[in-house]
């Protein structure tokens, strides 16, 4: 029986996973009628060096949306955007995304505003103002550190900056639901974590850690709070690997429900919100899928997992392709861990009461 149908809006690769590659079979795998509209197709992600392929355009994109339409075929009851190339093919999004939300209050939109990584754009500056306008219309969005920067025009840089950030975003453009995806845990986010959610020094020797944290508009009595906060630590796992984002928003549009049973909230603990049952859920997922794929990678011959040497991939780009080859997301061998309902060791999203008093 279907969960629902899904509007899927985002990039194609023919090999690999990543874009809808990484989104489609997921959510598919979850009980989702998914409906795909690719927004560049090429041949295997740009990670490769050499790619091949097209973008779509705007009057393509027009065109799809409008013969969906006129069919009576665009009745998603979700919405997942991703990665859209050029500022005219995403102000087309942006119309489709404001036409389901006044046509249906009710759409989950999951929004994830690819724009770049790391302090480097992905995507052309033309591009940052559009997705600004589209932040009111999503139901959550999925930013990693760097994109939170660039969409509020706030330096993250201690825990004053990281609060102004989330203000904007919940009060200027008035999301009601954000996830920082993945946060460096620098020594000032560190030091300002409760215990109960930093790492130990034993854990960080073992491992470098990330921090996801996801922050829901608060109804509380206590003004003082403008949202709910919670939080978790992530191992991370050796090496890189792409399409992890998209893994990650499409595993938080599926779990994501505007009421979540009082049992699963329970099992989680105390102080859980339907955002953080569905991060939760997405983290535990996408880590376990990374944890498949960094074992199958450590399998290979030797000359497939070799390490990242950009002077040495230059000289030798098949070198670089036989990394990116053997560090793609195991997808359909995880299967069965996609389609785990199970949240007995859920890696859990931790409330984060004191966040606004810090």
């Amino acid at each position: 029986m279907s969960k629902g149908r899904v509007l899927s809006i985002q990039s194609h690769v023919a090999f690999g996973y990543v874009g809808g590659k990484a989104a489609v079979f997921p959510l598919q795998c979850l009980g989702f009628d998914v409906d795909v509209v690719n927004t560049v197709n090429f041949s295997n992600h740009t990670g490769y060096g050499r790619f091949g392929g097209s973008r779509t355009t705007a009057e393509e994109l027009s065109q799809m949306f409008r013969a969906l339409e006129e069919n009576g075929l665009l009745k998603p009851s979700r919405l997942l955007t991703g990665y859209i190339a050029g500022a005219e093919a995403l102000t087309t999004v942006a119309g489709l995304a404001s036409k389901l939300r006044q046509r249906d209050p009710q759409l989950i939109y999951v929004l994830d505003p690819v724009l770049g990584d790391a302090g480097k754009l992905y995507v052309a500056p033309e591009c940052v103002p559009i997705y600004q306008s589209m932040l009111p219309l999503a139901t959550v969005i999925t930013p990693n550190w760097f994109e939170v920067e660039v969409l509020t025009k706030i330096n993250i840089v201690d825990m004053t900056s990281l609060k102004g950030a989330l203000r904007v975003l919940h009060e200027q453009y008035g999301v009601p639901n954000i996830i920082i995806s993945s946060m460096i845990l620098k020594p000032w986010l560190k030091e300002a974590l409760p215990d109960h959610i930093r790492p130990s020094n034993a854990e960080q020797d073992r491992a470098d850690y990330l921090l996801c944290l996801c922050s829901t508009s608060s109804n509380t009595e206590n003004p003082d709070d403008l949202s709910m906060v919670h939080a978790y630590a992530i191992p991370c796992v050796p090496g890189y690997f792409s399409g992890v984002g998209d893994l990650f928003s499409a595993m938080v549009l599926a779990h994501l429900e505007p009421t979540v049973s009082p049992a699963d909230l329970e099992q989680l603990g105390t102080g859980q919100t339907p955002l953080s049952y569905a991060t939760s859920m997405a983290v535990t997922k996408t880590h376990a899928v990374l944890s498949v794929t960094y074992e199958y990678s450590q399998s290979l011959p030797e000359d497939e997992r070799l390490p990242t040497d950009d002077e040495k991939d230059k000289e030798d780009p098949e070198r670089k392709i036989r990394r990116m080859k053997g560090r793609e997301l195991r997808l359909v061998q995880a299967q069965d861990i996609i389609r785990s309902t199970s949240i007995e060791e859920c890696r859990r999203m931790e409330p984060w009461t004191t966040f606004w008093k810090l």
